[in-house]
């Protein structure tokens, strides 16, 4: 157990972070990820007052779906990363927000002081959340909730498990299918319990979380993403649907819009971009390693870096000079003051699983 984010948090248990990737990767690991801030937005004008905080389509998300978001400055930095669920907020419902652990206090002072004149603002404290992961987590938890298995990669709903009153979307962080599980603090214990009563689950903690999302090529808060870091310096265009980008019809209207949205039209606005590197030697890179050029001249930095266990080889995600950016390029990363030759690679380093219909 170790202090996270103002919570005693497990790193691992008896098996031990290699077991536990695996067994994630094979079958379903159980994760305990209660410190993330949970939150609800109330209101007709909910989705069109949250579209100014974040560089996304919100208002054309449908109903039981959910959608990947960036909390920006008015520099176009990264506050947060968050996820983002339409449970049906123009009709009595709301918009549910998940966002990290670390960030939550600030994150939603951020929105209340932004929004709370356009809509509730409601923090959901008394809320829990677990994650089921893994290829066999359907298998599992159909069997105490079923019609769960009917659900696709991030959309969700209200379920009875285990007797537990939940609301949960098919996602996850670890590439693998799975999902995550937002029920009262009050029931998750017994949820907990009836979850690894199940033959295919075993408990996971942070750190073959922290193995697993960075083999699926994700992005961890305070690592990769930070308030100094656009979202197309992070390579996270994909979140930006077209109808935000210059020429849509809601483009702009979020903090830093025309930073973001110069570099998207113009790459060589960017100073530096998030690239994954696959190491040619077999010596982990962790974060803050210099990378360097053929010449030795300084040209990046490992945000975040280990050794896969299930490619088994050292792989990381860095900030570079986007001259070095490109799919095969060779840097070097100084370990112990030795360059280990590295090359930039496709992400993610595992292919990712999402259930998908």
């Amino acid at each position: 157990m170790v202090p996270f984010a103002g919570y005693a948090m497990p790193v691992q248990y008896p098996a031990g972070l290699m077991a536990e990737h695996q067994h994630t990767r094979t079958s379903a690991g159980l994760f305990d990820v209660s410190h993330m801030g949970q939150l609800r937005l109330v209101g007709p004008d909910a989705a069109a007052a949250l579209e100014t905080l974040i560089p996304v389509d919100v208002i054309g998300l449908a109903v039981g779906k959910q959608r990947y978001g960036l909390l920006l400055n008015e520099d176009g930095g990264i506050i947060d990363d968050l996820m983002f669920f339409n449970r049906n907020f123009a009709n009595g419902g709301d918009i549910f927000i998940i966002v990290n652990g670390a960030c939550k206090v600030g994150d939603i002072a951020h929105i209340q002081q932004k929004i709370s004149a356009r809509c509730e603002v409601i923090p959901m404290p008394e809320m829990a959340l677990l994650a089921l992961q893994g290829p066999q987590a359907v298998t599992a938890l159909s069997r105490l909730a079923p019609g769960v298995e009917k659900l696709v990669f991030m959309t969700g709903g209200h379920f009875k498990v285990a007797g537990c009153d939940c609301f949960l979307t098919r996602s996850g962080y670890t590439g693998e299918d799975g999902f995550e599980i937002s029920v009262s603090a009050e029931q998750a214990d017994t949820l907990a319990r009836a979850l690894l009563a199940q033959p295919e689950v075993k408990p996971v903690g942070l750190g073959a979380r922290n193995s697993l999302r960075l083999e699926a090529g994700l992005c961890l808060y305070g690592n990769d993403l930070d308030t100094s870091t656009t979202p197309v310096e992070a390579s996270l265009n994909w979140a930006i649907q077209k109808i935000r980008r210059a020429g849509g019809a809601r483009a702009g209207g979020f903090p830093g819009a025309d930073k973001v949205l110069a570099q998207l039209t113009d790459p060589a606005t960017l100073k530096r971009k998030r690239v994954g590197l696959i190491a040619l030697e077999r010596v982990p890179v962790r974060e803050h390693t210099e990378l360097h050029n053929a010449e030795g001249q300084r040209i990046g930095e490992v945000s975040s870096g280990l050794l896969g266990p299930t490619i088994d080889k050292p792989v990381a995600m860095a900030f570079v000079d986007p001259v070095y950016a490109a799919l095969g390029t060779k840097v070097n990363a100084i370990v112990r003051g030795k360059p280990v030759p590295m090359e930039v690679v496709a992400m993610p380093f595992v292919p990712n699983r999402y259930f998908r219909g």
